[in-house]
């Protein structure tokens, strides 16, 4: 007898509160997924360790919530165990690793910051990050690649076989943009003109970059303020040496994690977008930034060369000067600004989540049987 066409996902990740880039990915493929499965007459077998929220996915004869609480090691014992007593045909890890125990799996790799800028992460941190990535891009039949600088990454780090990964570029979700951006940009005590960058404060964010470049137009002239939207992360002692600096005062807004209509409203009103990251594994606040009307200035490090295409200015992370001169062009020649602009509006409209889902689909589905 034939075994019924199922495919698990694990979707663990996407019940977080506050979501960022992984966990924002894994609800979208998801959701992006179950129309493709519905339409070939699969099951979605959906892995929660807590119970979802109400509508975080489309309601589905299709589609089984099968909750696992678990309080440790949720993957590799409570997973790996539904993995030995009910297994699916085929296993999806779209934000996570695959468990021990497990039926043919693909899993997709989101970055390998942590290998080039090993300093930057707790130890432990680091060691699981090294260990679960080599594990799941080992044991994976199929390994998804959110870039082809993440393919790279992996056949030089932990040398995966190319035929065996393939790149499937994420989409991203637009943020809203509210008709009246003033009652936000007020809570948060911002004025314009700013330039603003979003992001979890890490030391691979560079965001210290940001503070000399705004520091030297300052000099120059300039009366903004940098705003930069997103939760701390591991300590960067060289931005908070500079942010002491009593230029700072009231010029410098960290707004910490903010909602999608908020962060819509910040994009949206900004002079100008920064991103001088030493590494990004894709760089969904670029393609943002660019649906938002905002020019994008990035470094070309990671996938942000793939990522950010013809529609924004790529600079280097270790010099502030060509990102003023770069800013102060902006400023005086319109014409350049939307020029900028209408690039990164044109360049977003490359990724989109269901191109993701078909790319992924087409992979699986070979391991679910026939019809």
């Amino acid at each position: 007898m034939a075994r019924e066409r199922i495919l698990g996902i694990d979707a663990s990740r996407t019940t977080l509160a506050q979501p960022t880039g992984v966990e924002r990915y894994a609800r979208a493929v998801v959701r992006a997924l179950i129309p493709l499965a519905e339409a070939e007459g699969v099951r979605l077998r959906l892995y929660f360790r807590d119970p979802p929220p109400p509508g975080l996915f489309p309601r589905s004869p299709w589609v089984e919530h099968r909750i696992l609480p678990f309080p440790r090691l949720w993957t590799h014992l409570r997973l790996s165990g539904e993995m030995l007593r009910h297994p699916p045909a085929a296993l999806f890890v779209p934000a996570h690793v695959i468990p021990l125990y497990h039926p043919p799996s693909a899993v997709t790799v989101h970055d390998l910051g942590y290998r080039y800028f090993p300093r930057t992460h707790p130890l432990f941190q680091r060691l699981y990050l090294d260990l679960s990535t080599r594990w799941s891009a080992t044991v994976a039949r199929v390994v998804f690649a959110d870039s082809q600088a993440t393919m790279m990454d992996l056949v030089r780090f932990y040398r995966i076989r190319p035929e065996k990964i393939v790149v499937a570029y994420p989409g991203y979700d637009p943020p809203p943009i509210p008709t009246d951006p003033e009652p936000i940009l007020r809570r948060f005590g911002i004025q314009r003109p700013y330039v603003i960058s979003v992001g979890t404060i890490h030391p691979r964010k560079n965001f210290s970059l940001i503070l000399r470049i705004i520091a030297r137009r300052m000099a120059g002239g300039w009366a903004g303020q940098v705003v930069i939207v997103g939760r701390p992360g591991w300590p960067d002692p060289v931005f908070e040496r500079l942010r002491r600096d009593p230029i700072w005062s009231g010029r410098l807004i960290l707004t910490g994690y903010v909602d999608d209509e908020s962060r819509g409203a910040l994009l949206s009103q900004a002079e100008a977008f920064l991103l001088p990251s030493l590494y990004e594994g894709f760089g969904f606040p670029v393609l943002e930034a660019q649906a938002c009307g905002v020019p994008v200035l990035c470094t070309p490090n990671g996938s942000l060369r793939e990522v950010a295409g013809e529609g924004a200015l790529l600079l280097p992370p270790d010099d502030p000067d060509p990102w003023v001169e770069a800013l102060d062009r902006l400023a005086r020649d319109p014409g350049f600004r939307a020029e900028l602009i209408a690039r990164g509006h044109a360049n977003r409209k490359r990724f989109s989540w269901e191109a993701c889902a078909r790319t992924i689909w087409g992979s699986l589905r070979e391991w679910l049987g026939p019809p």
